[in-house]
């Protein structure tokens, strides 16, 4: 069974870091345009909320900004709780593997320092070289 996702989306505000004990976890939604056009002829957006973990998800807390294009790589997640009335409730994420910009670099302010340095090289040492399906 193949549980692995790309998907493709704008950010719909900065990403959130936080600490889950000693481990940093970054989180955050995209906003993706569907293929298709509904019958009214408008396309429809689904919103997804996706988590990355350790320093990958320090580097995305960095440089990636709300209405920045991001392409997700990881595995789809479902994750039960209870809501304050004792209701089940269900959560649906995307777990990243990998995160990459999705749209070119935008002209930074002087002293934006939400924008990666010119000679910035992303660490992809524990890629096999695969490409993801």
């Amino acid at each position: 069974m193949l549980n692995h996702i790309v998907m493709m989306g704008r950010l719909t505000k900065d990403p959130e870091l936080r600490q889950a004990g000693d481990t940093p976890v970054c989180s955050f939604r995209i906003a993706c345009d569907r293929d298709y056009k509904n019958k009214a002829g408008e396309t429809e957006t689904d919103f997804l909320d996706v988590v990355v973990w350790r320093k990958l998800g320090e580097t995305v807390a960095k440089y990636f900004t709300k209405g920045r294009m991001a392409v997700v790589s990881g595995r789809l997640q479902v994750r039960p709780w209870t809501d304050q009335e004792g209701n089940k409730r269900y959560s649906t994420e995307i777990v990243a593997d990998h995160v990459y910009f999705g749209d070119s670099r935008p002209k930074a302010q002087e002293g934006d320092a939400s924008q990666p340095p010119e000679d910035f090289v992303p660490d992809f040492s524990d890629l096999d070289g695969e490409l993801p399906l």
